[in-house]
């Protein structure tokens, strides 16, 4: 597999150094900090902390982190290199203290103009990452598995870090976890009840026409084949993996959730459980692991749906000594060999999602069913909120009801680079509870008082601005 070039890496980091620099981020040049030297010494602190996982340190080993970064090979910096030992799995220091000021020009734009593209983390990323990855090919191969999961589980709280600020969008942390349907022996006049209440709950969703229709043709379509089969006449093999195209909060995933029960209903799986994972969910840190990992998550899977949210993220550096392909690889191998044990749906941006289908030919075959999610409304908006509402039993007031509403669309009309349609609108709410309990638990007649517990009022809302 080809590799990052670490020279470039290294070369575009120190240039992004000396544009931080320039630009005083986080305050990096007043506070007389040197961004170079500081990414040195965390490079550093990651070599030495890979090699010191079997407790010894080898001249060769010291040598290579010496010559990679420019260090001299004088006693006092060896001496350095080998008392920078472990990192505490809950350190500050165990996520590299540079990526600091990247974050903050990324997330802020701080560099004007950027030519980095606000991907500066991302740099950073890839320069530690490719670099452990030579550190970890000193040992051969196999690579010792100390060594390994250090440095996993060091790349793994960096890419966390980055997903905590929001500026890579690949990955949304959700990591790894499966939702088990209720496993109840049903007839099947039980079954054909769960599924017309499965299609309701669709229905009532607010908005996604387009994505309802599309659900509900292959239901049809699922269930007109089962009939000829049971008259013995051809049946047509209907794809059942799909794409969900679209921004975030708009129903992905709450669909996937419906679409694993109604599968369950309609025989087409056999157990219906959601394995929801996204790219740090099956990537790993060094050749062969990312595909243990992802066949792990499979063998999860089968009997159900396996939902990859952000799925782009996986080929985004393909070709480029990324492990994301791998896992693409034997994903597509596990949709041939479990062809009717398992459903996959892949999800994330609709251009992003788009470059994803068609980084490798067998992913657009696979997967030729692609449903779209528009954008809420900022009447479907609202009508989101207050269903939200309802459900904790809040209530808006009609002066609070007025103007969350001219929020709302106000919000819509001016989409900032990280709108999150229904996701805006869950933290809105969630702000105006917060914000109502701070202004009603010193009331002393609050206790007992339901209208005052239930009304949120205009001084509550909390803008986005």
């Amino acid at each position: 597999m080809e590799q990052l070039d670490l020279d470039a890496l290294l070369k575009t980091s120190y240039d992004i150094c000396d544009a931080l620099m320039r630009a005083d981020v986080g305050k990096v040049r007043s506070e007389g900090r040197e961004l170079k030297v500081m990414l040195r010494n965390d490079l550093a602190l990651l070599g030495a902390h890979l090699i010191d996982a079997d407790k010894t340190m080898t001249d060769e080993e010291i040598d290579f982190i010496c010559t990679t970064l420019g260090f001299g090979r004088d006693a006092l910096i060896i001496d350095d290199i080998r008392n920078r030992k472990g990192l505490a799995a809950s350190a500050p220091q165990d996520v590299p203290q540079c990526f600091k000021y990247a974050v903050v020009a990324d997330a802020e734009a701080k560099l004007d103009p950027d030519p980095f593209k606000r991907q500066s983390s991302m740099y950073f990323y890839d320069t530690f990452k490719v670099f452990g990855q030579h550190v970890l090919a000193l040992y051969g191969a196999p690579v010792p598995d100390a060594e390994a999961q250090r440095f996993t589980e060091y790349m793994d709280r960096v890419e966390k870090l980055l997903n905590e600020y929001a500026v890579w969008r690949p990955v949304s942390q959700k990591s790894y976890r499966v939702i088990e349907p209720a496993m109840v022996t049903q007839s099947p006049e039980e079954r054909e009840q769960e599924l017309e209440q499965l299609l309701a709950n669709l229905s009532e969703l607010v908005g996604l026409d387009e994505v309802k229709h599309q659900v509900n043709t292959m239901v049809n379509l699922i269930q007109v084949q089962q009939m000829r089969q049971d008259l013995d006449m051809k049946a047509a093999d209907i794809s059942k993996h799909m794409a969900f195209l679209g921004n975030p909060g708009t129903g992905k995933t709450t669909v996937a959730r419906l679409l694993a029960n109604i599968y369950r209903c309609l025989g087409v799986l056999s157990k219906g459980q959601l394995v929801e994972v996204d790219r740090s969910g099956l990537v790993r840190g060094y050749v062969g692991q990312t595909a243990t990992r992802t066949a792990e998550v499979i063998e999860e899977a089968l009997g159900g749906l396996l939902f990859i949210d952000e799925a782009y993220a996986l080929t985004v550096n393909k070709g480029q000594g990324d492990f994301g392909q791998e896992s693409v690889d034997t994903l597509l191998k596990a949709m041939e060999d479990h062809r009717d044990e398992f459903v996959v749906v892949v999800a994330g941006y609709t251009d992003l999602m788009e470059q994803f289908l068609d980084s490798n030919p067998g992913l657009r075959s696979r997967f030729s069913k692609l449903i779209y999610f528009d954008d809420y409304s900022a009447d479907e908006l609202v009508a989101i909120l207050l269903q939200n509402l309802e459900k904790q039993e809040y209530r808006l007031s009609t002066e609070a009801a007025v103007l969350a509403r001219d929020m709302i669309k106000k919000r819509v009309a001016n989409k900032p680079d990280n709108f999150a349609n229904a996701r805006d609108v869950r933290n809105f709410m969630e702000r105006a509870i917060a914000n109502h309990a701070m202004r009603v638990a010193p009331i002393k007649d609050a206790r007992g008082n339901k209208e005052l517990l239930e009304t949120i009022e205009s001084c509550d809302l909390e803008d986005w601005d």
